[in-house]
């Protein structure tokens, strides 16, 4: 499961980027995660809940992930398409041989956090 390693940096990440700000409660992080990476989901929100709770600075925040659809662009004819991590061949000429645009992120895109008067 390497979600929890994965959250686990994303966790460390936010709550120094938060007590920087001079924060005292992250509310929501969103995250974009592409099926390429093969994460699941419902692993990473299970690491976050998981991880959070004995996190004061964490507790109770919220996680949205936003999955991004693996791209690429065909190398022999140029078509840009979507696929799945398991047909990656283009839907125009049937070539293997393509440069993947999109579906590998992982990044954090936001953090909101509560920082008192």
């Amino acid at each position: 499961m390497h979600e929890l390693g994965i959250m686990t940096g994303v966790m460390d990440a936010v709550t120094k980027s938060a007590q920087e700000a001079g924060a005292d409660k992250v509310l929501k992080v969103t995250l974009s995660v592409g099926e390429m990476t093969e994460c699941i989901e419902d692993a990473l929100v299970f690491a976050f809940e998981a991880l959070s709770e004995n996190e004061p600075l964490m507790e109770g925040a919220e996680l949205v992930i936003n999955m991004i659809k693996p791209k690429s662009r065909c190398l022999e004819c140029g078509a840009v398409y979507e696929h799945d991590r398991f047909h990656m061949f283009c839907p125009e000429c049937d070539n293997f041989a393509n440069e993947l645009l999109a579906g590998r992120e992982l990044q954090i895109d936001s953090i909101e956090v509560d920082i008192p008067d």
